[in-house]
């Protein structure tokens, strides 16, 4: 089997930005079959309810590891979501608790659109094997200026890297309960 390149790239223009601003979980499962075109999901095959998390710009991310071995002829794509969430409360912990206890669907948003559009730029991480809290802490801080709060860090492994999600798709399944703290 012959796995044939299929073009080059030009240089990016300095129009991105890092960060995300928001990110959604789903109970692992209620997705159902994901239609995948050119690495986009642009339908899914259950009716998942999505619940945002809004984090501030400069303390989230993903990122995404290569992992091939020559000897094995395998690949896979380790995905990393780091979170940052600040101020405690009693609903937010107990929501991380029940994340921590699932093997959730995560699609985050970037601070990014596409192109010279005003669409959302989506990814989602863990799409078939959903992901698993690796990491966090609940913390007050010692000093005034610490962070009182809770960081998260989710952990996937796929085949692929993570998908590209049509926001016009997502945003119908996106529930609108949130919790204030």
């Amino acid at each position: 089997m012959a796995c044939t390149l299929s073009t080059g790239r030009n240089l990016s223009c300095n129009d991105t930005v890092g960060g995300i601003k928001s990110v959604y979980f789903c109970e692992y499962g209620t997705m159902g079959a994901l239609t995948v075109t050119s690495g986009e999901v642009t339908a899914f095959g259950g009716t998942p309810d999505f619940y945002e998390f809004e984090v501030r710009g400069g303390v989230s991310s993903l990122e995404q590891t290569i992992t091939g071995s020559r000897e094995n002829g395998t690949v896979f794509y380790e995905q990393a979501v780091n979170l940052t969430l600040q101020k405690l409360d009693l609903a937010t912990q107990e929501e991380i608790v029940k994340i921590a206890k699932a093997r959730p669907h995560v699609v985050i948003e970037t601070h990014n659109t596409r192109g010279d559009t005003t669409e959302k730029v989506y990814l989602m991480v863990g799409a078939v094997h959903g992901a698993d809290v690796t990491g966090g802490t609940i913390v007050t801080g010692a000093t005034m200026g610490d962070l009182t709060g809770f960081t998260l860090t989710l952990s996937g492994q796929e085949t692929l890297p993570a998908y590209f999600v049509d926001g016009t798709v997502f945003e119908a399944l996106v529930d609108s309960t949130k919790i204030t703290p």
